[in-house]
């Protein structure tokens, strides 16, 4: 799971980048988090299986979903109080819930309506 999370500037998210990392690490979870900004998005969008959005960011979300919907990318908006979580789990069950939403794309069971 590779994990992409942008800010303004990339140094906030550079602190959340490492905590989630952590966290995962901490869980035996093979994830990796990267800092990325908003300017180096369509650089860094290929190699992300999910992008969190800083929270001063929100209103950019829908700019950032039609990006990353061409490569089906998962996109989240961390909430306000993110720079608390100073373990990171809670920013890796953000991770969880939002691609739990998403289907399996190893998954080879069909469903037919």
């Amino acid at each position: 799971m590779r994990i992409l999370v942008i800010c303004g500037a990339g140094a906030s998210s550079t602190f959340v980048a490492q905590r989630v990392r952590r966290a995962a690490h901490e869980q035996g979870l093979p994830y990796s988090a990267v800092a990325g900004t908003t300017g180096s998005l369509a650089i860094d969008l290929d190699s992300a299986d999910i992008i969190l959005v800083g929270p001063h960011l929100a209103a950019e979300r829908e700019r950032i979903e039609r990006s990353a919907a061409a490569l089906d990318v998962a996109v989240a908006v961390l909430p306000d109080d993110v720079f608390s979580d100073l373990t990171g789990e809670r920013t890796l069950d953000l991770v969880r819930a939002t691609l739990a939403d998403r289907p399996d794309p190893l998954s080879t069971t069909e469903t037919n309506a």
